[in-house]
């Protein structure tokens, strides 16, 4: 598994308990109690260092590349997926994946962006960067899931909407706004959980949703932070200062109101305990759903365009 560098320390602690086992074994010697106390003092240590974590470290294990991806969260929480490919207009864009599934007993229509954890995954799946034909074709699945009365939710893990010329001269931005509309108008529940990273309008345009929930060490911005620093300080490496000033977290998104609660992550991520998180993912979704459920249409699309129009309250 990748280290991060933030977490150096705690791997040479951890590294330095695996010697002294060996050592232990090796010579026969009994330094259990010694192990013992070494390994509650790295927890405590562990526990202190994910606890205080800056956005800057927490934007670091949102990139991590051993995080689930949307098709891990496919096999984690849902059964009996069935993939709807292609927007209807000859595209079929693996940035976005979508398709019919179960999530415990409740059928749902459930929407992603998909990043790769290799090289060769990245470039099939564009690096979890949409472009517009994959907006489409969630729109395509908003639609469906509207006509037959289907709960939707969408994952979204994504550092923005493909940024090419080719997506521009395909009507990226337009794509994009034409989702926002069509979601404000849905008259079925909508889950949006940001699982990773959460950039810009390529990440809204699957997030207008009755709920938003972020994973706890995601985040969720207008732009990232290195977009932001080079434009503010024309300097990306002050990318640091950018996430701090931009309130990117769960924890302070939570404090504005910007999203409805936050999924509690395994220590150290959830790419350390993928069984854990899609059990915390679920118990969400679900209670979400069973709330949600209990409104009306006209109820549904009143209280989505409510909460939207809260959002951008200014302190003076």
């Amino acid at each position: 598994m990748a280290i991060l560098e933030f977490e150096k320390p705690l791997y040479e602690i951890e590294e330095k308990i695996k010697e002294l086992k060996k050592i232990s074994e090796t010579s026969g010697m009994d330094v259990s109690k010694q192990v013992e106390t070494f390994e509650k003092q790295a927890l405590e240590y562990k526990k202190e260092l994910y606890a205080k974590l800056t956005p800057a470290q927490r934007i670091q294990i949102a990139r991590h590349c051993d995080r689930p991806t949307f098709l891990d969260y496919i096999k984690l929480i849902t059964t009996d997926f069935v993939e709807l490919h292609g927007d209807r207009e000859g595209t079929d864009d693996r940035a976005i994946i979508g398709g019919i599934a179960k999530i415990g007993n409740q059928s749902v229509v459930i929407i992603g962006t998909q990043k790769g954890k290799s090289t060769k995954e990245n470039l099939t799946y564009n690096f979890g960067m949409p472009q517009p034909q994959g907006y489409r074709k969630a729109l395509r699945l908003f639609y469906h899931a509207n006509k037959f009365n289907l709960p939707i939710v969408t994952l979204i893990d994504t550092p923005g909407a493909y940024p090419g010329m080719k997506a521009e001269e395909t009507a990226q931005g337009t794509a994009i706004a034409v989702n926002l509309r069509e979601m404000a108008k849905l008259g079925v529940p909508i889950i949006a959980v940001i699982t990773g990273e959460g950039c810009s309008g390529g990440a809204l345009g699957l997030a207008v949703a009755d709920k938003v929930f972020m994973l706890e060490h995601s985040y969720y911005t207008v732009i990232s932070p290195e977009g932001c620093a080079s434009i503010l300080f024309r300097d990306a490496t002050k990318a640091d200062v950018a996430a701090e000033a931009l309130k990117i977290t769960s924890e302070d998104l939570l404090k504005l109101e910007i999203i409805d609660g936050i999924v509690k992550e395994p220590l150290g991520g959830a790419h350390n305990d993928y069984e854990l998180i899609g059990k915390n993912l679920q118990e969400t979704i679900l209670s979400a759903i069973d709330e949600l459920k209990k409104e009306t249409p006209s109820n549904l699309k009143e209280g989505r365009y409510n909460k939207f129009r809260r959002m951008g309250v200014f302190c003076q």
